[in-house]
C-alpha cells in the first residue's frame, strides 16, 4: 500500500524543526547544507519550500517570536497586583533567552546581509509587544487608548529589558533571578526612591 505524502504545509513545518535543531546547535553560524543534511534533503529542496536562506531566517525568526509574544501576552494577563505582573513578565522574557540562547543570538546577532527578514520579524515581535504594553499601561494609569505616555513608556521598557538581557546573556556574572528583581525594582520606581534617598543623605 503507498502511504500518502504529508501535505506542503506538514513538510514545511517539519523542515523549519530541522532548521530549529541545528539553530540551538549551532546559532548564527547556521548555513542551509547543515539544515538540509539535518533534514535528510537536499539543498534544492529547502530552497523550493523557503525561497532563499532569507525566506527560511524570516520563518523561524516568525516561529520563535510569535511563541515568545504568546508566552509574554500570558504572563501579562495573569493573575497578580501590577508589580507581581511586571516581574513576571520580565522573568518570562529572561528565563526564555536563557534557555535557548543560540535561537536569541541567531534572532538578534545574525548578519544584517543574510538575515534581513528574519531580523525585520524582530522588529515586528517588538513592535507588536510595545503596543500591547502601551495598552496595559494606559489602563492602569488611566490614560486614554494611544496616549503619548503609555506609548513612549511601552517602547522604553521593552528597548530597556531587550538591552538589559543582550548584556545578560553575553556577559553572564549575574543569577537570573537577581536581573529580574534589580529591572523590576527600577520599573518600579527605585532609580527615583534611590535620588530621594541620596538628596537626604540616605544614600548606600
Amino acid at each position: 500500500m503507498t502511504l500518502p505524502l504529508p501535505d506542503r504545509s506538514a513538510r514545511r513545518e517539519a523542515l523549519l524543526e530541522a532548521a530549529d535543531r541545528i539553530v540551538q546547535r549551532d546559532g548564527p553560524a547556521v548555513s542551509m547544507a547543515s539544515i538540509a543534511a539535518e533534514a535528510g534533503i537536499t539543498k534544492p529542496i529547502l530552497y523550493r519550500h523557503f525561497g532563499d536562506k532569507g525566506g527560511l531566517y524570516a520563518a523561524l525568526a516568525e516561529r520563535h517570536t510569535d511563541r515568545l509574544l504568546a508566552a509574554l501576552q500570558d504572563a501579562l494577563a495573569g493573575a497578580g497586583t501590577p508589580r507581581a505582573r511586571v516581574e513576571r513578565t520580565v522573568r518570562t522574557y529572561l528565563a526564555t533567552i536563557e534557555e535557548e540562547p543560540q535561537v536569541y543570538r541567531f534572532l538578534v546577532h545574525s548578519a544584517e546581509g543574510e538575515a534581513a527578514s528574519a531580523h525585520g520579524q524582530v522588529r515586528s515581535f517588538l513592535r507588536r509587544l510595545s503596543e500591547l504594553l502601551a495598552v496595559g499601561i494606559a489602563a492602569e494609569l488611566g490614560l486614554p487608548a494611544g496616549a503619548f505616555r503609555a506609548e513612549i513608556w511601552a517602547r522604553g521598557i521593552v528597548g530597556m529589558v531587550q538591552a538589559a538581557g543582550d548584556w545578560w546573556l553575553l556577559e553572564g556574572g549575574a543569577d537570573r533571578e537577581e536581573l529580574v528583581g534589580e529591572l523590576t525594582d527600577l520599573l518600579w520606581g527605585a532609580y527615583a526612591e534611590g535620588v530621594r534617598r541620596s538628596s537626604r543623605g540616605g544614600g548606600d
